[in-house]
């Protein structure tokens, strides 16, 4: 293990959080918040001299860095840059519980967007843009991002690799261009650029400048954080619509886009990802509409209604326009089966992904056909490609994984006393990065009920759920320790 290296790279990650904090430090001073001011200073002391330590231990690092440090390091970036980007929200007192604020510091980074706050508008601008903004930085990826404006290393670049794939949502993740700094910025210029046209179309939409830049951030990495209690249920419909649209966006493959720049409308064309992700909407979106329609009483508003939510479920946002906790049984199954899903590969959203299922459906039509014709070998093809079948057994542990993780946090968390809704939500909903569950975590409710243990165990399934899971369970691993 090059321990060495990987204290490197966490110094100047975690030299590049405090820069990150600086636009919430400068909103408290121009409301003249001395109290947020310290905060954020105090905040970067601790944080800098952190980053002074690890920069002692790296100073000398050699290189050669594989997977193995890929994993460790993309883990350990996470938590510790959520452990320290809490410290604002609990040196200003502003959230008194540090574990509420790790929560809600790791729900930030990893794009879940769920709370424990009762009272959003309480927050200072300073902190509720800090909150927001950290959607924003955890959508694309921090170390995508440092990867992208900061040569980790010049001679082993190829290691970057290891860490794009640690940390990028999707089972499979290539180069867009031959080298892998390259493809981190093209993903960061189509990201700025779309985050761009998105805050534009809001401001367009008569949303206030604070309340755009917010919306955006969440919207972008796919969060769901709002600055109002009823979240975007108080926004014109022209705001909500242009929401739900960009969400849609922000869900689907970058690559895709990439793709479109290149005038390679044909490779978008047969993407089999795609035709699943527009197709499950279309579907979800119908089949709503339908079952709320009593509720509304007219077609454009229960359309309304069911397009933002099926986009703020599927692509892992987490806002709200209404309490569709109240909606039938038939709906909120619909919503509980997207959660899983989720959006595209290459995505900021989170969930299981668009191409897990595909390859899942076609395993399960590739079993059922060799049962029938155990004589003849049939390869799972995607986008006319053969899969390797190292993917489909990596896809097979991870859904193992998966299942394992669900069930042992339910269980857990169920020494709460909630009701089984509540419970299975809460644990899709952080697992899978989305927000808001059902019953006590709905939409107009938040996770404050739980107890510190249920707390950590969902902080764990928010940080499992946006890396993949896998290099969360290598930090508790001991062979990953183990020196060879």
């Amino acid at each position: 293990m090059n321990y060495r290296m990987i204290a490197k790279i966490l110094a100047k990650i975690l030299v590049m959080e405090v820069a990150l904090m600086v636009p919430g430090a400068v909103l408290e001073a121009v409301d003249h918040n001395p109290v947020g001011v310290r905060s954020y200073f105090l905040s970067w002391a601790i944080i800098l001299f952190a980053a002074l330590l690890l920069y002692l231990i790296g100073r000398k690092a050699r290189h050669g860095f594989y997977a193995r440090e890929g994993l460790v390091t993309t883990g350990l970036t996470w938590l510790l840059m959520s452990l320290l980007g809490c410290l604002p929200f609990y040196i200003s007192r502003e959230i008194p519980r540090y574990i509420d604020c790790v929560f809600e510091m790791v729900s930030g980074f990893t794009t879940t967007g769920s709370s424990i706050l009762n009272d959003v508008e309480a927050m200072s601008r300073g902190m509720l843009f800090w909150r927001s903004f950290s959607h924003w930085v955890g959508g694309m990826g921090v170390l995508v991002f440092l990867m992208a404006v900061v040569p980790l290393a010049k001679e082993n670049e190829g290691y970057t690799l290891h860490i794009l794939r640690a940390e990028s949502p999707g089972p499979i993740v290539g180069k867009l261009v031959p080298r892998m700094k390259q493809t981190a910025s093209i993903l960061y210029i189509l990201y700025i650029a779309l985050s761009i046209i998105n805050y534009v179309c809001l401001r367009i939409a008569g949303m206030p400048w604070f309340d755009a830049m917010c919306i955006m951030f969440g919207t972008a990495g796919t969060g769901g954080f709002g600055v109002l209690n009823s979240s975007m249920a108080s926004y014109s419909h022209a705001a909500q619509t242009v929401t739900t649209v960009f969400m849609f966006l922000f869900g689907a493959n970058f690559s895709v886009y990439y793709l479109l720049l290149l005038h390679r409308v044909k490779s978008v064309w047969v993407d089999e990802e795609l035709h699943l992700y527009l197709a499950v909407i279309g579907i979800s979106i119908a089949l709503v509409t339908l079952n709320i329609y009593a509720l509304y009483g007219t077609v454009r508003e229960s359309l309304h209604q069911a397009a933002f939510q099926v986009a703020t479920i599927m692509s892992t946002s987490g806002f709200a326009t209404t309490d569709f906790d109240q909606w039938p049984v038939f709906s909120k199954t619909i919503l509980l089966i997207l959660m899983i899903g989720g959006a595209c590969a290459g995505s900021t959203g989170g969930g299981m992904k668009m191409s897990r299922l595909l390859m899942l459906f076609k395993t399960l039509r590739r079993n059922i056909h060799v049962n029938l014709h155990p004589h003849e070998v049939e390869r799972v093809r995607v986008n006319e490609r053969p899969v390797e079948e190292i993917i489909l057994r990596n896809l097979n542990g991870y859904l193992t994984a998966y299942g394992l993780i669900v069930v042992l946090s339910m269980l857990i968390i169920s020494l709460d006393g909630f009701s089984i809704e509540t419970n299975l939500s809460a644990v899709l909903a952080t697992f899978n990065n989305i927000g808001p569950g059902l019953g006590a975590v709905g939409p107009v409710h938040n996770f404050s009920g739980y107890s510190v243990l249920s707390k950590i165990v969902l902080i764990f399934n928010m940080l499992a759920g946006r890396l993949e899971i896998y290099p969360i369970l290598i930090l508790f691993s001991r062979t990953t320790w183990r020196r060879h």
